[in-house]
């Protein structure tokens, strides 16, 4: 096998690792960093002793993602208050043509989902996402992660379970939700409460994302009254020169407003029955670095 032929192997599943390890993590930094470490396992291996490149490929990713969460888990036991995970752009090309193929993986990298995979323990959250996410047969997770068949199967159960009880219900239809939060920016900017009120459940739940590095509430937001008027302030304490722009992301239409060219903030809304359920708001910069440029 040429260099060449070992770096083309590797890149024609690059997308696949990466959203993997996404899913597991996350983060995209961590993510990068396991597909790079993976990269650079498959380039001293006996490949001569591969037969399935592919399936090594994301046997060697999952497995580090795994004790990347392991690692990971002590910093989030410290970090300032809630944890969101990191938002990406979502761009599904000709592999997922299909539109029900494009629904699961929007699912699957949504933060409603996302943050219920935190919960999960590595081996269940790994099962969960290649079987669920990319339908993986159980006999190859048993192989990736070097359990039985029977034992994938029961993580599976228990994964699925525990997501399917904590995991919010939301209408899923995008022309929705991108109105409600074109609504939102046209309330918001106007100064008009009265508007923004009406546009949320009078149970929504807002939650914020700083990481203690801006300024954002540490405790989750509840009730339309204390949302509506939480959002109200901000908008009216916007500095000048505030750009917005609607963008996709985890699957969904998202709120991107900059600060002198640099990403500020990101909303995303959670909608049932017409109306904002659940509002996500990601003030991290670190988290928000890597969307510049990508819009």
């Amino acid at each position: 096998m040429t260099a060449d032929t070992v770096t083309d192997l590797f890149e024609e599943h690059r997308p696949l690792l990466t959203g993997v390890a996404y899913r597991m993590l996350g983060r995209v930094v961590d993510a990068e960093d396991v597909v790079q470490e993976a990269w650079l396992r498959w380039s001293s291996a006996d490949r001569d002793a591969v037969r399935e490149p592919r399936a090594f490929l994301v046997r060697i990713t999952t497995r580090l993602a795994i004790d990347r969460i392991r690692h990971l888990q002590s910093r989030r036991e410290t970090y300032v208050g809630p944890w969101l995970p990191e938002p990406v752009i979502t761009e599904f090309g000709p592999a997922a043509s299909d539109t029900s193929e494009q629904a699961l993986l929007a699912d699957s990298v949504s933060l409603a989902v996302l943050v219920v995979l935190e919960s999960l323990s590595p081996l269940e959250r790994a099962v969960f996402v290649l079987r669920e996410a990319f339908g993986f047969p159980y006999a190859e997770i048993a192989a990736t992660l070097d359990r039985s068949e029977a034992a994938v199967r029961q993580l599976s159960g228990r994964a699925k379970r525990h997501v399917e009880e904590r995991r919010p219900r939301f209408d899923v239809d995008p022309a929705v939700r991108r109105d409600l939060t074109e609504r939102f920016l046209a309330a918001s900017s106007g100064g008009d409460l009265g508007a923004l009120l009406a546009l949320l459940a009078p149970d929504v739940r807002l939650v914020s994302d700083s990481g203690g590095k801006a300024k954002a509430p540490r405790r989750i937001i509840e009730t339309a009254d204390k949302v509506g008027r939480f959002l109200h302030a901000v908008a009216q304490a916007r500095p000048a020169g505030m750009e917005f722009s609607i963008v996709e992301l985890n699957g969904g239409p998202a709120l991107l407003t900059l600060v002198d060219g640099k990403p500020d903030t990101v909303l995303q809304v959670e909608v049932r029955e017409g109306r904002i359920q659940h509002a996500y708001v990601m003030r991290n910069p670190d988290k928000l670095a890597g969307l510049l440029g990508r819009r």
